[in-house]
């Protein structure tokens, strides 16, 4: 069985939703959890509003900040369920690629996510990262919807 679970996080309903089904399936199986929160690096030309409105230095410590809510959150629910756990920020302008990188370099063994479920021509404009780690990953993906 599984004994370390890969937990991608963006600060969504859904993504804390599915944080807190991992970690329920870490205790049931007795896996411990890697919670990872991927932001992109700041970039002068964007359409990304948060960057279109601050300076490197702000937009850093801003995602820091954001980084730290979504994992205390994954801290939280870990503490509840009584699972061990890691907790990373990664910057990369790829979040599935640092899931996935992440994934091998911690050694997991299943990556439990949730999925937006957007189809469509919002699927196609925004993409999904569910989609880009089940395509890219060598280990199991597990989605939560």
């Amino acid at each position: 069985m599984y004994k370390h679970l890969l937990i991608p996080t963006d600060g969504s309903e859904l993504s804390g939703a599915a944080v807190r089904e991992g970690m329920r399936l870490a205790r049931a199986i007795g896996a411990r959890v890697t919670v990872l929160t991927v932001t992109p690096p700041f970039h002068a030309a964007t359409l990304d509003a948060a960057m279109l409105t601050s300076v490197p230095e702000h937009y850093d410590e801003d995602c820091k900040a954001a980084a730290e809510r979504y994992l205390r959150v994954a801290k939280e629910a870990a503490a509840n369920a009584d699972v061990r756990g890691d907790y990373l920020h990664v910057v990369s302008d790829y979040p599935y690629e640092a899931i996935v990188d992440t994934a091998g370099r911690a050694g997991c063994d299943l990556i439990f996510m949730a999925s937006h479920g957007r189809r469509g021509v919002a699927a196609l404009l925004l993409g999904s990262e569910t989609t880009k780690v089940l395509t890219h990953s060598k280990i199991p993906v597990l989605v939560c919807r």
